[in-house]
């Protein structure tokens, strides 16, 4: 029995990943549009919902003033890495970065004398963003078309997925506003154990 339940409390939180390819001049948007269309889905404080064209795309926008400042920060790390990265030469292979969203519940963990909280982690969406760098309008034209037709797919894998996938999302036992925390990780190391305590 002791075993059974180790086993379920070290189990893999879902990971869902989504291809993103975006050029220079959108990449920004693009990925800030995916990331508000995870949140909008597993965002669980009341919104008003509210929408953002993102290359001829309709997508929702989660409006909370704390969530905004840490998508936009994250969202300008990776382009900082992307943009240094082509910088160095690695424009004809395409620039590529990773970056995490994590969704966790608050857990009592017993101890001998004291009841402390731990954070689980429930799901992981992870951004594979690829930079795109057209040299010609030829190249940048193609690009725009893949672009679009990633966005709609990466918006549609979203859709599906979160409404598919639900049985794992764990039971609100909070007040809180936001029953779930969450981060937003760029370049996410493996699954060893120093990552897991945050050594990594």
């Amino acid at each position: 029995m002791l075993d059974t339940i180790l086993a379920m409390e070290q189990r893999r939180p879902p990971e869902y990943i989504i291809e993103v390819f975006a050029d220079q001049s959108s990449v920004k948007d693009v990925v800030r549009g995916i990331l508000h269309t995870i949140f909008f889905h597993r965002f669980f404080p009341s919104i008003r919902p509210k929408t953002r064209d993102v290359l001829d795309l309709t997508l929702p926008v989660v409006e909370d003033v704390e969530l905004e400042t840490l998508i936009d920060q994250r969202t300008a790390t990776l382009v900082r890495q992307l943009d240094t990265s082509s910088d160095m030469g690695a424009r004809s292979t395409g620039v590529r970065g990773l970056m995490a969203v994590q969704f966790f519940e608050k857990k009592r963990r017993k101890a001998w004398f004291t009841k402390a909280e731990e954070e689980v982690c429930w799901e992981q969406w992870t951004l594979d963003v690829t930079l795109a760098t057209p040299r010609t309008e030829s190249e940048r034209a193609k690009v725009r078309k893949a672009m679009e037709a990633m966005l709609l797919k990466a918006a549609m894998k979203i859709v599906t997925t979160v409404n598919r996938e639900k049985d794992h999302i764990p039971p609100i036992t909070t007040s809180e506003a936001n029953p779930f925390p969450y981060q937003i990780i760029i370049n996410p190391k493996g699954d060893g154990w120093g990552a897991r305590i945050g050594l990594f």
